[in-house]
């Protein structure tokens, strides 16, 4: 990357090293895995930076990420990005892993589990965004009852049942994706998702940090807003059940 760069902008290549990764990549706050898997996440969902998105799958494999992890935070693009990102994510991550000779053999990721996907789904959503999940589908039922029952079956029961990512790691994705598409309203909902299975304000904060260097400081700017709003949701609502 620096050497394409040597003969038209230096800078830019001494900049991307001192910000990108001196100041944003050497951050605490999240691993190297998890930065780059939500990085991975916000190209793929983009759609539009294929050489930058092959760049960080080489990327997150050089930190320790597996193909199936990689392949599946592509898979999880389709709810949020539809079914061409994931395709062309996913024809870069095939190209990548085949030039790379010193990869493990990995057992393919079975699909979600046999069973009702409804079902599958609602329990999925619950875990994951409880009240103001069931919320937004019951919002959806005097309009487009048939579109809640989509979301629930395809996005809940297909991919977020999927056993090759956790469901931390599944809304950290979600959270870089939806800050990358800027759906500030979706954004809201994951980043209660993303607390409600584990994660921390610090790694929220920490996951719009890291999107600055792809997306832009407006992009993450509009993200920290929404998240002050979350957290301020939450610790009134924690204080009102004192």
């Amino acid at each position: 990357m620096l050497d394409s760069l040597a003969d038209i902008a230096p800078d830019l290549g001494r900049i991307t090293v001192e910000f990108g990764y001196g100041d944003i990549l050497s951050r605490p706050g999240l691993t190297l895995r998890q930065r780059e898997l939500a990085t991975v996440g916000a190209l793929a969902a983009l759609g539009n930076a294929a050489p930058q998105l092959r760049f960080h799958i080489d990327g997150a494999l050089n930190v320790g990420c597996t193909r199936t992890e990689i392949v599946e935070v592509i898979i999880h693009a389709s709810v949020y990005a539809g079914f061409p990102a994931a395709l062309n994510g996913l024809t870069v991550a095939e190209e990548v892993f085949a030039a790379r000779t010193d990869l493990p053999a990995e057992p393919a990721v079975a699909a979600a589990p046999e069973g009702d996907r409804f079902e599958r789904g609602s329990t999925a959503l619950t875990a994951i965004d409880g009240a103001a999940g069931e919320q937004v589908i019951a919002a959806l039922q005097d309009i487009a009852p048939d579109f809640a029952r989509l979301l629930v079956e395809f996005a809940f029961g297909d991919i977020y049942s999927r056993p090759g990512l956790d469901l931390k790691t599944r809304e950290l994705v979600t959270v870089a994706m939806c800050t990358a598409l800027g759906v500030a309203p979706q954004l809201a909902v994951h980043i209660h998702g993303l607390l409600n299975v584990g994660g921390t304000e610090a790694e929220v904060v920490e996951v719009l940090i890291q999107m600055v260097g792809y997306v832009g400081f407006p992009a993450a700017l509009n993200g920290i807003a929404v998240a002050r709003t979350v957290f301020a949701e939450r610790t009134s609502d924690q204080n009102s059940d004192v």
